[in-house]
């Protein structure tokens, strides 16, 4: 945290640039007010970077365009019904948008637009007081309406209004609360806290898609774990994410396992860690974050109690890639995120009892092969499954992937096992055995696709005495 001089000086640095500068004496000549507000007044203060340029203003969508027109290389509508213009000034992307006092009247799922008349309401309607800053331009004034700063000193989220008032305004702002907790490292205040614990109900009045980019930006946070808890302990999981706190699997005296909840966070976390040090994903990674956290969500539905103690899980991965599937699909995520995290989280035990009894190379071709594109993110999930405090374990299990990484890279570099498939292609195969396309074709593929996994290549000559035998024993 910065000092209020400091962050003003670095404010003004920011207004002293071409792209804000301009922006703010066009504004002043037309007449109308202008402010830097939200995220780059509070990051100022905060010393991180600042990355967006949103700006309020009085003026409504047709003034702004009006005004933003003669100076910007590029202008578009974000959403005019909304209040938000987007341009490109000076190289740099700006957003406009005419104060707000924005409502839920109870039954929609998105909020009635309602312009505003002065930046100090507009402030007050926002989120959290530390999101509540401005800057007027061009004379550099800070504009606080609910004790932002101090909030940011103490490191506190606080709405700026009574937290019902807000949280009902827009209930989405409780899943902002958490991504906050997550991204800044702030407490929420004890008020605001039992008002999200109180309307965590309301989340429902929100759309999918609405609820789905806060979590992907919740998870995208550097560490989202604060934040997940949050929604657990609020109850507001129960209604977005409900397979999550579903994790907490009731403790029976007699049968003993791991927590699995808070297994599933450290994965999390774990997973993070080697998305950052391997450096051969772009981070944060959606897909991996998101099949860290749901891999073990088939075990509620698959637990069993056994005789002596024990307690098993079968087929937790493939009711749990199902469970995935169901639920990423009800949040709008698009279709290649569902198959590639349904898929991680079908795949994520079959690596372990590699390390007991080796595999032979066609089982690691096959393992290749299953994975598909998503092998980079399996050999991440894989290792970041590992949560055993027994060191001894962790070490074989360390050991034991290596050596299968090591193994696919050598098959890689000997085969091309990215491109695995048979010599001979489904035109060849229809001449060899003069058929016609159909279902006999991929039967005959699929064969040819398994030598090639069992025996690796064998070359066309082979491959067709293989087909002829395999078809004259089929055929008779």
């Amino acid at each position: 945290m910065q000092s209020v001089a400091a962050a003003l000086d670095r404010l003004g640095e920011l207004a002293a640039s071409p792209a804000v500068s301009t922006l703010a004496d066009a504004f002043e000549a037309g007449g109308h007010e202008l402010a830097l507000v939200g995220g780059p007044v509070r990051d100022a203060f905060l010393g991180r970077p600042v990355h967006d340029l949103d700006f309020t203003t009085d003026a409504t969508p047709e003034q702004i365009l009006g005004i933003v027109k003669p100076i910007a290389e590029a202008h578009w509508d974000i959403g005019r019904a909304f209040g938000t213009i987007g341009a490109k000034i000076a190289g740099e992307t700006v957003e406009i948008t005419t104060y707000r006092a924005d409502a839920y009247d109870g039954a929609s799922r998105k909020p009635d637009v309602v312009f505003g008349d002065s930046i100090e309401d507009d402030l007050v309607r926002r989120d959290f007081t530390v999101n509540a800053l401005a800057l007027r331009l061009p004379k550099l004034e800070l504009v606080d309406v609910a004790d932002g700063v101090g909030d940011l000193v103490a490191q506190v989220l606080r709405t700026p209004s009574a937290p019902e008032v807000s949280f009902g305004d827009d209930p989405l702002r409780m899943l902002r609360a958490a991504r906050f907790a997550s991204q800044l490292g702030f407490e929420v205040e004890a008020g605001t806290l039992a008002a999200m614990t109180e309307l965590a109900p309301a989340i429902e009045r929100i759309s999918a898609e609405r609820v789905r980019d806060e979590l992907a930006k919740l998870l995208s946070t550097d560490d989202p774990i604060a934040g997940l808890r949050l929604l657990v302990d609020t109850g507001l999981a129960g209604f977005v994410l409900p397979e999550l706190p579903a994790l907490k699997l009731e403790v029976d005296e007699h049968h003993h396992h791991k927590d699995v909840y808070e297994h599933s966070l450290t994965v999390l976390r774990q997973a993070i860690g080697h998305e950052v040090s391997r450096g051969t994903l772009d981070s944060p990674d959606l897909v991996l974050r998101l099949a860290a956290l749901l891999h073990d969500i088939g075990k509620p539905r698959t637990r069993r109690l056994e005789p002596g103690g024990a307690v098993s899980f079968h087929h937790h991965d493939v009711v749990g890639a199902k469970l995935a599937r169901k639920r990423l699909r009800e949040l709008r995520f698009d279709n290649d995120t569902v198959d590639a995290v349904s898929r991680l989280v079908e795949l994520h035990l079959r690596f372990f009892g590699y390390g007991d009894a080796g595999w032979t190379d066609s089982a690691v071709r096959r393992y290749v092969r299953d994975a598909g594109d998503q092998l980079e993110r399996l050999h991440i999930l894989t290792r970041s499954d590992v949560t055993t405090r027994n060191r001894r374990k962790a070490e074989r299990l360390e050991f034991a992937y290596d050596d299968l990484e090591r193994r696919i890279a050598e098959l890689a570099a000997q085969e091309e096992l990215d491109a695995v498939r048979p010599e001979l292609d489904g035109q060849q195969i229809m001449e060899i055995l003069g058929i016609r396309p159909g279902p006999l074709v991929g039967e005959a593929y699929k064969f040819l696709l398994d030598v090639r996994l069992d025996d690796g290549p064998i070359g066309e000559d082979a491959a067709r005495e293989r087909l002829l035998a395999w078809w004259a024993v089929r055929d008779a």
